[in-house]
């Protein structure tokens, strides 16, 4: 039998699941800014569902939680830290511009 008809088949191997990083435990709230800080990344943004390894209803409790702690002034909106810093001159390609009559 070749390739083309041979039927569909998953494959056997098992991949062992992380735990999610929130335990039973933990409260998620606008509150609680050392677990919100988890969440959020260099720039200020609420990192994928993916990233943070959480379930469907984890994630939409963390992604209310940290738009009310912003809402609130706990957290800041956007993180421009890492926009001032330059690392190295910028160069003008073009000179002065003048006004053509």
């Amino acid at each position: 039998m070749d390739k083309s008809k041979r039927p569909f088949h998953k494959s056997k191997r098992s991949f062992h699941r992380r735990l999610p990083p929130i335990g039973s435990g933990d409260r998620i709230d606008y509150r609680n800014m050392s677990l919100i800080n988890q969440f959020i990344s260099e720039q200020g943004k609420i990192l994928s569902r993916r990233v943070n390894r959480l379930t469907l209803k984890q994630q939409r409790l963390i992604t209310i939680a940290i738009k009310q702690a912003r809402i609130l002034s706990s957290l800041p909106f956007l993180n421009n830290e890492k926009q001032f810093e330059r690392t190295g001159s910028i160069t003008r390609t073009t000179g002065p511009r003048t006004r053509n009559k």
